[in-house]
């Protein structure tokens, strides 16, 4: 399709962007009406939104854009898991200059709908709207499935740090691409597209997790909040965490520390908990350090002064 989505028109782009998204069985009335209806069975219904900008966010100088959807899907649905619960369905606003190829925002609906289908989740509708900025706004939608919810709140003293998923892939990525590089494709594809372990969040809560955070900012920002919420202080121990060569190589050739990529590195959407000490985790899940009496966060016992990842404002 090389028309634009001005030359197309908001109602015919619409069109074309619900016949490529798919359908789950949690979406009981999907696009086509005012709004959808998404079944609640757990009589609650957890919710999350995320905004990507366009230079701010993602560039589509580095990312095509199915794997701009990939990521907007991603952001969201972690967010789910991190509660501990299973997302069921996807709100997508996208704000778009005319002049944007229509082939482009069926391409990121494509993303979108894949990364769904990794979930059993779908898009249940949205809205389109003129803008001088690309921006695509997602909402998505969970069931606790019984479970109580794993908040932030919930850290005790005694219990277990661990992590499950990447970390820092995307950083290393996002510092490759910008000194003008391409590879390692490994890094750069995980800026591109993330792999959230999804399953792993409603596991957690079934193991009993105390607190709980997707990763998007940065380990040390994201489990500080846990920190501040619970009224604790976590305790890292740098030597937990395994540096992959890729990341040795790299961090060699940028001149870069790889500690700092894994520290405060965000994008990558791993999920980190807290566990009470006599817990029986699974291979995912690598125990990095505990929570003890006290405030804020440390790492080999001392607060961490090193990059403090991702701020909107900073």
């Amino acid at each position: 399709m090389d028309a634009t989505v001005g030359e197309l028109g908001e109602f015919a782009l619409i069109d074309a962007i619900t016949a490529r998204l798919g359908s789950s069985a949690a979406v009981l009335l999907g696009p086509g009406d005012d709004a959808a209806i998404v079944a609640a069975p757990d009589g609650r219904v957890v919710a999350s939104t995320d905004v990507l900008v366009e230079g701010r966010h993602f560039r589509r100088n580095w990312s095509d854009a199915r794997d701009v959807g990939h990521r907007a899907a991603a952001a969201n649905l972690s967010d789910i898991a991190a509660m501990g619960a299973v997302p069921t369905a996807l709100l997508v606003g996208l704000a778009t200059p005319p002049d944007l190829p229509a082939s482009w925002a069926l391409e990121m609906a494509e993303g979108l709908r894949e990364e769904c289908d990794l979930v059993g989740a779908s898009v249940a509708g949205g809205d389109v709207v003129r803008s001088d900025t690309l921006v695509i706004s997602v909402t998505a939608l969970g069931s606790l499935e019984g479970r109580e919810p794993v908040t932030r709140s919930g850290a005790q003293p005694g219990d277990l740090v661990a992590v499950a998923g990447r970390l820092g892939w995307a950083a290393a990525g996002l510092a490759v691409l910008t000194r003008g590089f391409r590879s390692p494709r490994v890094l750069v594809d995980a800026l591109r597209r993330p792999a959230p372990p999804y399953a792993e969040g409603p596991r957690a809560a079934a193991l009993g997790a105390t607190a709980m955070v997707d990763v998007s900012d940065g380990l040390v920002s994201d489990l500080g909040h846990i920190a501040v919420a619970s009224g604790v202080a976590l305790r890292l121990s740098s030597d937990a965490f395994h540096v992959p060569q890729e990341f040795v190589d790299t961090a060699r050739a940028l001149n870069a520390d790889p500690m700092a990529w894994l520290l405060a590195g965000g994008d990558d959407h791993a999920l980190a908990a807290t566990f009470p000490p006599d817990v029986d985790l699974p291979m995912a899940w690598s125990v990095v350090g505990r929570v003890e009496d006290g405030e804020g966060l440390l790492v080999d016992g001392e607060p961490y002064a090193g990059p403090g990842g991702w701020t909107s404002f900073a």
